[in-house]
């Protein structure tokens, strides 16, 4: 009987290609959590010559009204009986959230008295207006 023997070969791993893949996923994963996933409107902030106050960004509803009088909750368009909806639902579920309005500079007057007579009839108490601090 003949006996046939392998040469067992000393296995080797490739460091230097590991080390390429490891920093490729360190930058992958570093881009990744850069992205902003927060819808916004793209408005022209009126300016304010003093900031009084900055609140944290927990519990807000975000009310963007651009430049044509469109009503945008949480970056999402929607129409004044919607607002007035979800500012009510808001409202009974959780009463402390601050609503900040964020208005184009340049939209009709009207447009912003509209959403705050919604705000007055259901009482809420809780509003801010968010302005662009001014350049010193």
């Amino acid at each position: 009987m003949i006996r046939i023997s392998r040469k067992h070969r000393l296995l080797v791993i490739p460091m230097n290609a590991m080390s390429d893949v490891a920093f490729l996923l360190l930058i992958f994963i570093m881009l990744v959590s850069l992205i902003n996933y927060r819808k916004e409107v793209k408005i022209e902030y009126p300016e304010a010559a003093e900031a009084l106050k900055k609140v944290s960004d927990k519990k807000n509803l975000e009310v963007w009204i651009d430049k044509s009088g469109y009503i945008y909750l949480d970056g999402n368009p929607a129409s004044l009986a919607e607002a007035e909806d979800a500012v009510g639902s808001l409202y009974r579920t959780a009463p402390d959230t601050r609503i900040h309005i964020i208005a184009d500079k340049n939209v009709p007057f009207s447009s912003v008295n509209a959403f705050l007579e919604i705000l007055q009839l259901l009482e809420y108490r809780v509003v801010t207006f968010v302005v662009q601090e001014e350049d010193a």
